[in-house]
């Protein structure tokens, strides 16, 4: 008798499992990535030429012959309302999606030529959305780079105006933060992330939207964190508020 409902148990499981091993063996990334060349800072800069994206099922491009060229060391503003591409175009750049129609280069070379991990490497993003793991606060601040000592993540939040609120958590730099820092505020989140990318140091920083949620005090901390660390640097900002990119190039 209860070996005639297995046959039932099996065939609910297997109709998940069918599910699970689709994603489970989707090729990955890094398996696409036909890339061989090693990617460093760039020197002249990056430029899109004819760019077009569409996502899978949409009726328009995402994205549709975009030519834009980035000078190195200089700041770039992205400023259109919602739905615009704003996001995509960064996402192109990072090899999130790769473009149906056009190029990307990185000082004269094909994005795809690159090894997927070394051009990611010389890039720092900073999304709309701070992503905080559920860890302590060192260890996200670390994410970017695990070889980092406890000077060196201090100094980094230091400069993202984020140790003058870490100092005040229970166990400082040692304190567990909740899944999606749920116990930090909006401001705080993104302080820790600018951490991240400031301890990063990457050549290359991308900046999402990152004040277009948060207080005027902690846009504020934000931008005067942004503004010291910019120089030097080829940066891409999206943004929505004139204050936020009234300093690009």
């Amino acid at each position: 008798r209860k070996l005639s409902n297995v046959y039932n148990d099996i065939q609910k499981a297997n109709a998940a499992a069918k599910r699970v091993f689709e994603i489970i063996d989707m090729p990955t990334e890094f398996e696409l990535s036909s890339g061989a060349r090693e990617c460093a800072a760039p020197k002249s800069g990056i430029v899109f030429k004819d760019v077009t994206f569409r996502y899978p099922n949409s009726d328009h491009a995402a994205v549709d012959g975009v030519n834009l060229e980035i000078e190195a060391g200089k700041i770039y503003a992205v400023v259109g309302p919602n739905g615009s591409g704003k996001t995509t175009l960064i996402s192109l750049l990072l090899r999130l999606f790769d473009p149906e129609t056009g190029v990307i280069s990185w000082d004269g070379a094909d994005l795809r030529e690159f090894r997927l991990r070394t051009l990611r490497r010389q890039i720092s993003y900073v999304s709309q959305d701070a992503v905080i793991f559920a860890d302590t606060v060192s260890n996200n601040i670390a994410y970017g780079n695990y070889d980092a000592t406890l000077n060196q993540i201090m100094e980094a939040a230091k400069r993202a105006h984020a140790h003058e609120f870490i100092e005040r958590l229970p166990d400082g730099y040692d304190t567990i933060l909740g899944e999606h820092g749920t116990s930090l505020s909006g401001g705080e989140r993104q302080r820790l992330a600018i951490a991240r990318a400031i301890l990063r140091n990457a050549p290359v920083l991308i900046f999402d939207e990152a004040t277009s949620q948060i207080d005027a005090e902690s846009e504020r901390k934000i931008q005067e964190a942004i503004d010291e660390f910019l120089p030097g640097r080829t940066a891409l900002i999206i943004a929505h508020r004139f204050s936020t990119i009234k300093k690009a190039d």
